[in-house]
């Protein structure tokens, strides 16, 4: 894995190193292997921050960060991956790209994000700003202490508010009603309602009698993993065989539970024969 990448004097972000693919790698590296995924997204992400260093969303060994911030000093601007709004995926990192060091108020989001729908996928379910936000991210109500990432973006961009308590009313009233990127503490139980939400719709797609057109792919991949684990091989197949023969092709993590799962079947036949 590359330690940096750049383009002329600017430097690149390496896509391999964000915690969302590394998550990838190792769920690729269980299902292949026929064994059950042991954690969950956030509980990666929140061991990854433990165990490794961070720099600019990416995760490095301790070795490699020193190489890392020594090419930095000598280099430009960071060049973020540009993303290309298709699908639930890709809008939610969207967000969180913006979010990360901006929170922002609904009204301020609304407008960027519908500026990025124009290439929607015709077979993802279209998706409520509201629905992506609150399933992915917090809202600052103002009832609680500022959170941290909402303070360091108010106190580094207002002089006003630097140096103010995270219960100061000045500051609490401009932090209010702002979305922002939850730590992983936090993160883990977002997690698990938004998971709940989306093994529910796949369920719907496992009693549908009819091929799928219009779904949410993300609830696919949830259900798929709920069904590895479960090793319920077949009721796997049966799902895969109701969507577009495109979409199961062009998405990797589909692919391959599907993949797996047509092999283990024909082991399990094997072995029953």
């Amino acid at each position: 894995m590359p330690v940096t990448k750049q383009q002329g004097k600017l430097w690149l972000f390496i896509p391999e190193r964000d915690p969302r693919i590394l998550f990838d790698q190792m769920v690729a590296y269980y299902v292949r292997r026929g064994y059950p995924v042991p954690i969950s997204s956030q509980e990666f992400q929140l061991g990854l921050a433990q165990r490794f260093i961070e720099r600019n969303g990416m995760f490095f060994l301790p070795e490699q960060v020193a190489e890392y911030d020594k090419k930095k000093l000598t280099s430009g601007e960071l060049i973020q991956a540009s993303l290309f709004v298709k699908d639930e995926a890709s809008a939610i990192d969207w967000l969180r790209q913006l979010l990360k060091t901006k929170p922002q108020t609904f009204a301020d989001i609304n407008p960027q994000f519908m500026q990025q729908l124009g290439g929607w996928s015709k077979n993802e379910t279209p998706l409520d700003l509201r629905e992506l936000l609150s399933q992915n991210f917090l809202c600052y109500d103002g009832n609680d202490l500022v959170p941290e990432q909402i303070h360091t973006y108010l106190s580094t961009n207002w002089k006003e508010l630097r140096n103010l308590a995270k219960n100061d009313p000045a500051l609490v009233a401009k932090a209010k009603d702002r979305w922002y990127v939850p730590d992983p503490n936090k993160a883990g139980d977002l997690e698990k309602l938004r998971e709940k939400s989306l093994l529910k719709e796949f369920e719907e797609y496992k009693a549908a009698k009819k091929k799928l057109k219009v779904f949410r792919i993300e609830a696919v991949r949830v259900g798929f993993k709920k069904l590895w684990e479960q090793q319920e091989f077949a009721a796997l197949i049966a799902v895969a065989e109701k969507l577009p023969n495109k979409v199961l092709e062009e998405d990797p993590v589909l692919l391959m539970y599907f993949d797996q799962a047509v092999t283990l079947s024909q082991v399990d036949a094997d072995d029953e024969w």
